[in-house]
């Protein structure tokens, strides 16, 4: 693919990164994490701004789809911005008007997803086939959590009622929702090193800069790798289609990158990175729960490994 953005592309980053200044970044989300809260007004601002028309626009796609999700989540966001951009849309098409906030479910599984206790619209992977329901208030239970992210459990009555989307519409989900993990991570990652870069600037040790210190350099140089890989495979599997192999592998390459992206983030920073005032944690905690989400990176691998030798007979 071509690694230089469009004029086209660019307008839409810095149209993006204008309304993210002014309704996102982790003051906001600090703020919204300390009660629990979804970004509802961010929400709104993105739908009357079609940003969320992106993936299925005229003249854009699920590419420019996934430079908004990379954008919000490097601004912190604290809205469904990739399952209702980037998801929703290739699984439902561009006719088909989505209720946000929308959360992505594991059929079975026990454990909160994010937004679950503010979703709307529920999109759930249930084997080879997805389904989708419109929840009614009350039906998501909001959980704690420390990740980032209002977390919450939606009513097993919810999930019953959920509506088959067709055969081949798991493997669809499935795949765009590799695609948007690893974008998400990606704006995660920048952010987190960016800040940690930031630091290691300022803190002072033997009378010099810690950023100074070339071990120091040089584990931030591999750090700056994999947030600079985890990134293009993202991209590249947004623009090309999400085949699922290229999906599975950005998601695998990207939950490995942030386990090893948020161990340095936070030696680096030390006690300080973990702190509620410190920006850090606003989006390295959220690499926590990405990199387990649809079941981690033992699951990613698996299924780059299916995908590219598929079982016969």
């Amino acid at each position: 693919m071509d690694f230089e953005l469009s004029p086209d592309q660019q307008a839409v980053v810095e149209a993006v990164e204008a309304l993210l200044a002014r309704h996102a970044g982790p003051t906001r989300a600090i703020a919204l994490a300390a009660k629990g809260e979804y970004d509802g007004e961010l929400e709104e601002a993105l739908a009357e701004a079609g940003f969320f028309e992106l993936a299925a626009g005229e003249g854009t796609g699920p590419l420019e789809a996934a430079l908004l999700v990379e954008a919000a989540a490097r601004q912190a966001s604290v809205a469904a911005v990739a399952a209702r951009a980037l998801v929703a849309p290739a699984l439902l098409g561009a006719a088909d008007a989505v209720a946000g906030p929308v959360a992505l479910v594991v059929a079975g599984s026990k454990a909160p997803v994010r937004f679950g206790a503010h979703a709307r619209t529920v999109l759930v992977l249930d084997g080879e086939q997805a389904r989708r329901a419109t929840l009614a208030a009350g039906e998501g239970q909001r959980v704690p959590s420390n990740f980032g992210y209002p977390m919450g459990r939606i009513a097993p009555a919810a999930l019953a009622r959920a509506e088959p989307l067709g055969p081949g519409s798991g493997a669809l989900l499935r795949r765009w929702w590799h695609v948007a993990l690893a974008v998400e991570i990606a704006g995660s990652l920048r952010a987190a090193l960016d800040v940690t870069l930031d630091y290691v600037k300022r803190r002072r040790q033997f009378g010099q800069a810690i950023g100074s210190f070339q071990a120091v350099q040089h584990r931030l140089a591999q750090a700056t790798v994999l947030v600079e890989g985890t990134r293009w495979l993202a991209l590249e599997a947004a623009g090309l289609g999400a085949s699922a192999e290229r999906a599975a592998v950005a998601a695998a390459y990207a939950a490995a990158a942030a386990k090893q992206v948020f161990d340095e983030a936070h030696q680096f920073t030390g006690a300080m990175g973990f702190t509620r005032e410190h920006d850090l944690h606003a989006t390295s905690m959220r690499l926590q729960a990405l990199r387990l989400e649809l079941g981690g990176v033992g699951a990613h691998r698996l299924a780059v490994a299916t995908a590219r030798w598929p079982v016969q007979g």
